[in-house]
């Protein structure tokens, strides 16, 4: 368990240092702010659709560790999604984060996002994780008010 746990801190640090999908859409169909007051994470995600399917998807901003790669991991697992798709992994996401089920049931589901079943141990670093999530899931649900974790 002490290797499977190491291997998930190194993709979460790996992801933090060297961010998948960091940059500005300019023609994105959707743009929306996310902002984690205790912790001060504030990004910006960009979503372009094709129909249904993302079809790319970008973010800028700072934060902590847990937040960034949170983010470049989302985005690195959505492109090329339909958006169902995405609202199913942003559910199971959740629930795995915040300890609602078990992610050894769903580890081939999760792939590399059962690295932050571990965030589920340390309460104050979930808002870090789902910030990503939750404002993507605002994003395709058209929302335009930023979101925020507070």
């Amino acid at each position: 368990m002490d290797e499977l746990r190491d291997l998930y801190q190194e993709i979460i640090l790996d992801h933090n240092k060297n961010p998948q999908n960091f940059h500005k859409l300019v023609d994105a169909d959707f743009t929306l702010e996310g902002f984690n007051p205790l912790c001060g994470d504030h990004y910006t995600f960009y979503l372009k659709l094709d129909g249904e399917t993302i079809e790319d998807i970008g973010f800028e901003g700072s934060g902590c560790a847990i937040s960034k790669a949170s983010a470049s991991l989302m985005s690195s697992i959505l492109k090329g999604k339909r958006k169902e798709e995405a609202e199913h992994l942003f559910s199971l996401f959740t629930d795995i984060v915040t300890g609602k089920i078990d992610p050894a049931e769903h580890i081939e589901e999760l792939g590399k996002l059962a690295a932050f079943a571990g965030v589920a141990d340390f309460p104050v670093r979930v808002k870090c994780a789902t910030l990503p999530w939750h404002t993507m899931h605002g994003a395709l649900q058209g929302k335009q008010d930023n979101i925020t974790t507070e």
